[in-house]
């Protein structure tokens, strides 16, 4: 079973937000994610300054499996990525929820983050997918 913080918020599709004290909102992939793609080898991250749209892929992870969007859990400005991915995608696998962060967004609309799951509703979705 994974490893689920309970400070976080979750889209069903495995993205991660954790409010930052400045408002900005960190995004990653969740345990359960990286677990299913197995070894990242390349991540591709939005640019600093795009623009994303809730729901909309914004970037790659790419694992010895497969390929994997990531979507926007909300809309907003993104304003940092996690450049030492570039060298080191395999971050994503050994710390999902801290070093292997993607990117920063300052949200567009705060009402957004209420649409997402908290890590007890996350925890009840991916049970149901293993059922």
């Amino acid at each position: 079973m994974s490893d689920i913080p309970g400070d976080l918020k979750f889209m069903a599709s495995h993205e991660w937000v954790r409010v930052e004290d400045d408002g900005l909102l960190r995004v990653g992939i969740s345990d359960h994610a990286q677990n299913l793609l197995g070894d990242l080898v390349y991540v591709e991250l939005p640019e600093t300054g795009d623009d994303i749209i809730r729901e909309d892929a914004c970037a790659v992870v790419e694992s010895v499996k497969a390929a994997s969007d990531v979507y926007a859990p909300v809309s907003g400005e993104i304003v940092d990525v996690n450049e030492a991915l570039a060298d080191s995608p395999e971050t994503v696998n050994e710390s999902p929820y801290d070093d292997g962060w993607l990117f920063t967004v300052r949200p567009s609309d705060d009402s957004e983050l209420a649409q997402l799951l908290d890590a007890e509703a996350y925890q009840q979705s991916i049970a149901d997918d293993d059922d």
